[in-house]
């Protein structure tokens, strides 16, 4: 990225050269057109390198930590670089779906039970040929959570699994039930305020691998439901360490936010119709608890959960779900290092709803605030089809934390 702005830096002084050579020698030949595109590519270097990409803001709770990340998590401290030709929010939330790669992953499906008879679907990705960590037993583990219809197929998810690859660790996918293509056996979906499914997923795991070190990390709405469940528990983990990634930290905020004309139109109704679809799947289990014709004449996510969610869920009122779905709210509690990088123009997280002052008051916490990246965006790079922002954050922080953790012990 350093190498990128000298680029940029230099190409703008050669342009303004040019420009200035042309203008005095041909302003009234044929060179006019290029010495005006020239002139315009020279001011827009300028824009983005003095406006557009800069230093995120860290912001911790205790000094020990926020060392601990400059000295291990260098990335969290130095200039990101937007791509050039889209760093607006909206844009880089729109095309990271379909710009970035989707490395190719093996997994070994599992389903586990839970206490109700339901079943999850966990996707892992065993590593056994790590050369790192040839014993499987004491091999770090990484437990990721996709987001809202997300699952393991999701690009950001095998992104994160390509990058424990080369560190040698071990991943194992949370798809939330009804959403990976398993069958529903209990009238029940999931939600970001309810915890105990991924409670039961941190014991079985755990239970497998007690000697190794184990991790989480959470996008969007899995995000939401670690720091929720993080929030809950406190220390009493067997987690030692978690990352989130364009959590919304107010769950009011983000519907407020996401009903906002534009945004409806290009997030939230087709947000809305990925959960109609994903729960219509299952009709016949929920016919008896919900008026599912209701659910279906949803446009929008709050209209969704109003209907669907927060009665299966067992809310009085969708702000009561709202409010108990808001990890803001817990992020006092969180006990184990949290590494949380956000976008402040991501809009389906508003920056005036983000915790900075709850985060100060944690030393187990720290924000990572970005100017630009969207929603799960962060690409970076003239054609971000490889890496974004948001993967290398996320492949120094697990690897700081397996390798150096233990000179957090203390905190």
């Amino acid at each position: 990225m350093q190498r990128l702005a000298m680029d940029l830096r230099m190409l703008s002084r050669e342009l303004s050269l040019y420009l200035e050579h042309q203008v005095r020698v041909g302003f009234f030949g044929s060179g006019v057109g290029l010495s005006l595109i020239l002139g315009f590519s020279v001011a827009y270097a300028c824009y983005y390198l003095s406006s557009i990409a800069k230093k995120p803001q860290l912001v911790t709770g205790g000094e020990s930590f926020n060392r601990f990340l400059q000295d291990h998590c260098p990335v969290v401290t130095e200039t990101y670089y937007p791509t050039v030709w889209c760093w607006e929010s909206r844009g880089q939330t729109l095309l990271r779906p379909f710009i970035t790669s989707k490395p190719p992953v093996q997994y070994r499906n599992e389903l586990i039970k839970t206490a109700d008879g339901g079943q999850i679907s966990l996707d892992w990705f065993d590593n056994d040929n790590s050369k790192c960590y040839t014993d499987a037993s004491t091999r770090p583990t990484i437990l990721l959570l996709p987001g809202l219809t997300g699952t393991s197929k999701e690009s950001y998810i095998l992104h994160m699994i390509h990058l424990s690859e080369e560190l040698g660790y071990r991943c194992v996918v949370f798809n939330n039930r009804g959403v990976a293509g398993e069958n529903l056996l209990t009238p029940r979906t999931y939600c970001c305020a309810n915890t105990e499914d991924l409670e039961t997923v941190i014991h079985h795991v755990h239970s497998l691998h007690p000697s190794a070190p184990f991790l989480a990390a959470g996008v969007s709405m899995g995000g939401m439901l670690l720091l929720n469940y993080l929030g809950k528990i406190g220390s009493k983990t067997p987690l030692m360490a978690a990352a989130t990634f364009s959590v919304g930290w107010n769950t009011f905020a983000c519907s407020e936010s996401l009903e906002k004309p534009l945004n409806w139109l290009l997030f939230n109704y087709y947000l809305t119709t990925c959960l109609q679809s994903s729960v219509n799947k299952h009709r016949h289990m929920f016919v008896k608890q919900i008026d599912m014709d209701h659910v279906m004449k949803a446009k929008s996510i709050r209209e969704f959960d109003k209907r669907f969610t927060s009665v299966m869920f067992g809310y009085r009122t969708i702000d009561d779900y709202y409010t108990d779905a808001s990890p803001n709210r817990r992020l006092k509690s969180v006990g184990i290092p949290v590494l949380c990088l956000n976008s402040v123009d991501d809009v389906f997280s508003p920056s005036h709803a983000i915790p900075v002052e709850t985060a100060k008051q944690n030393p187990h916490v720290a924000l990572v605030l970005t100017s630009y990246g969207g929603h799960i965006g962060f690409l970076e790079g003239i054609w971000p089809r490889q890496s974004t922002y948001m993967d290398r954050v996320f492949k120094q922080f697990v690897q700081a934390m397996v390798e150096h953790g233990r000179e957090l012990s203390n905190m």
